[in-house]
C-alpha cells in the first residue's frame, strides 16, 4: 500500500526557513508528477509547486524565487526548501504523487496527511 509522510513543518518567524520533506513508501511501478499543495483555514487547496519525473519544474507566483522543490527518484522523496517565509504562507501543506501501482491501472493521484507550517509576524 501506496503512503505518503510530510514531515518539517513547523512555527517560523516572518523571514525564516523551513525544509519540508515527503517520503513515499509502498511498491510503485511508476512516479510521474510530485507536488506540494497548500491549504489555508476558509481557503481552497491551491498548488504550491510541482516537479515532473524529469525534473521540470513550475511554482505558483506568489511562491517564486522563495521556494525550491526537488526530488530524489531513487529514495522516492520530495522536498520544498522554503525561504523567506510570510505569514501568507501559513497552512497546511501536502504531499500529492501522480503514479501508479499495477501495470494493469491507470495513474492516480496519492496524499499525505498534511503538515502545518505556521509563519508569525
Amino acid at each position: 500500500q501506496v503512503q505518503l509522510v510530510e514531515s518539517g513543518g513547523g512555527l517560523v518567524q516572518a523571514g525564516g526557513s523551513l525544509k519540508l520533506s515527503c517520503a513515499l513508501s509502498g511498491s510503485t511501478i511508476s512516479i510521474r508528477a510530485m507536488r506540494w499543495y497548500r491549504q489555508a483555514p476558509g481557503n481552497q487547496r491551491e498548488l504550491v509547486a510541482a516537479i515532473s519525473s524529469g525534473g521540470s519544474t513550475n511554482y505558483a507566483d506568489s511562491v517564486k524565487g522563495r521556494f525550491t522543490i526537488s526530488r530524489d527518484n531513487a529514495k522516492n522523496t520530495l522536498c520544498l526548501q522554503m525561504n523567506s517565509l510570510k505569514p501568507e504562507d501559513t497552512a497546511v501543506y501536502y504531499c500529492n504523487a501522480e503514479l501508479k501501482i499495477s501495470y494493469g491501472l491507470s495513474y492516480s493521484n496519492y496524499w499525505g496527511q498534511g503538515t502545518q507550517v505556521t509563519v508569525s509576524s
